[in-house]
């Protein structure tokens, strides 16, 4: 009988050992898969997506983080063609300002706002002028979000008597929403954003 008992308490013991294995693997197996997610999310965040010609297209390997700068300046650089490339049709003008507006907050409304009350517009459509832009530098400051900037640009407005260039500066803040979508494939957001100068420099006649 004796011999029966310890028989018993010896197989109870080698179950409780399995379970505590068994219990030990499972959790080292939940751990293992959690770290494994964890890589795969990190890495799915540091991965560039470039869209070329509608198409969206994986960078390199390396980290956005080195290709923010990149990102930005094409950012602001969309940002402005949009305001400011404008044609002597209202809807035109509505179009592009509409698309623009998807890439910054209220501040670029407001500079829009500002424009058609003075008159700018309409000077545009009356006189039957286009104007084009040509981004010619962007100056980054700052290590984290929102990054400032400044934009330098020239202006060309082409009409029947001559072509005037302008000699335009603006300034804002670009902040991160991490959504990219069709009308924002950046991601990204310029704030607090204001017309510096709005010049002429050179006319040409035809």
């Amino acid at each position: 009988m004796f011999t029966h008992l310890k028989n018993i308490d010896t197989a109870f013991k080698h179950i409780r050992q399995f379970s505590i294995w068994l219990t030990v693997a499972n959790l080292l197996s939940i751990l293992f898969f959690i770290y494994k997610s964890g890589l795969a999310g990190a890495e799915a965040r540091n991965r560039v997506y470039i869209l070329h010609n509608g198409r969206l297209l994986e960078a390199g390997a390396s980290e956005r983080r080195a290709n923010l700068p990149v990102e930005l300046r094409d950012h602001i650089k969309n940002f402005h063609e949009a305001f400011f490339d404008l044609s002597p049709d209202d809807k035109a003008i509505q179009t592009n300002v509409t698309r623009s507006l998807y890439l910054a907050d209220e501040s670029a409304k407001r500079e829009y706002d500002n424009l058609r009350e003075s008159g700018y517009y309409n000077n545009l459509i009356s006189a039957n002028i286009s104007q084009e832009l040509t981004v010619d530098s962007t100056r980054l400051e700052g290590n984290n979000w929102p990054f400032s900037f400044t934009c330098y640009a020239t202006e060309k407005l082409v009409r029947s008597s001559g072509t005037a260039y302008r000699r335009l500066v603006t300034r804002g803040q670009v902040r991160n929403i991490s959504i990219q979508t069709d009308n924002n494939p950046h991601g990204f957001l310029i704030q607090n954003w204001e017309i510096l100068s709005n010049r002429d420099t050179t006319l040409q006649t035809h």
